[in-house]
């Protein structure tokens, strides 16, 4: 079942809660990791320990933007701030292709020289631990973007999911080299997760450049939208429908065809409640209709 969307003061409050909860879950994995880092030695370590501190960054980025995000129109942005939540995820995604720069390149260097990994033991249950966090995180994440449809939780979203991935491949490598003492696999390990951010991070940009570029909405909302409009008898139909997003808040543009005869109150009363349909079941979205005599 479709959670139900949610509010423009819902979404304030989702996005604020969930981005404070990514923060603090990026700072206990960073400690945590930079122990068994140090204690380890290990590149796979070092490489997810990279990737924790740069979600942390993007986290804190993301943490500010929602708030930005949700400031009401003002005399300089008279359609909003929403757009503030595309730049963060742009953010995010040039720190993950960094992320995942550096990782590949320590990675292949432990390819070519490998390095014995002490204390891979230990290291596995700091990555267990990583896992059970982040897993938690993204769960949580996943719930607040059904209801919100926020891209900035969703870069983020995207960044902790890639960080799961990186996780579950460093603790095969730490296990690897621990249990068999393949050392080689460790920087194998560090090497896929690079791959895996560089995935993510294309799925970051998309999205991000969608809002940016005045991307229309997925078709399922467009037709729903439409539905809505046309969901009375005298209306004769909508063209030139146009809609985006931009961040919590969508766009909704249209013409619609009514009776010729008609008084301009009383084309006012239908266009106002057709705006009243769509806003009950899209609550963040601004409609502007514009109205054609029908013959």
């Amino acid at each position: 079942m479709t959670a139900p969307a949610a509010t423009a003061a819902e979404h304030q409050a989702l996005t604020r809660r969930i981005t404070a909860l990514s923060v603090g879950t990026a700072a206990i994995l960073i400690v945590i990791k930079g122990g068994a880092w140090i204690a380890s030695g290990s590149l796979a370590m070092l490489a997810s320990l990279a990737d924790s501190g740069l979600d942390l960054v993007a986290s804190l980025i993301t943490f500010f933007a929602v708030r930005y995000a949700a400031e009401p129109p003002d005399a300089e942005h008279r359609f909003g701030h929403g757009k503030a939540e595309a730049f963060s995820s742009l953010i995010q995604a040039g720190l993950v292709f960094a992320s995942a720069a550096l990782i590949g390149r320590e990675a292949i260097g432990g390819l070519m020289n490998p390095k014995p990994v002490e204390h891979g033991i230990w290291g596995v249950g700091v990555m267990v631990v990583s896992i059970v966090l982040t897993l938690a995180l993204i769960r949580a994440q996943a719930a607040v973007m059904a209801r919100t449809r926020s891209v900035a939780v969703a870069g983020d979203h995207a960044h902790y999911a890639a960080d799961l991935a990186s996780n579950a491949v460093t603790l095969a490598g730490l296990a690897a080299v621990a249990l068999l003492g393949w050392a080689w696999v460790d920087a194998a390990a560090g090497l896929l997760v690079a791959a895996w951010l560089l995935w993510g991070a294309v799925g970051v940009l998309r999205q991000a450049a969608d809002q940016l570029m005045d991307h229309e909405l997925p078709v399922e909302d467009r037709e729903a939208i439409l539905a809505l409009l046309t969901d009375d008898a005298r209306v004769g139909g909508v063209h030139q429908l146009r809609t985006r997003a931009a961040g919590p808040h969508i766009h909704v543009q249209g013409h619609m065809d009514l009776a010729a005869g008609q008084s301009l109150a009383q084309a006012h009363a239908i266009m106002s409640a057709a705006e009243d349909r769509v806003k009950a079941a899209f609550p963040t979205a601004d409609v502007l209709l514009h109205p054609d005599p029908r013959h």
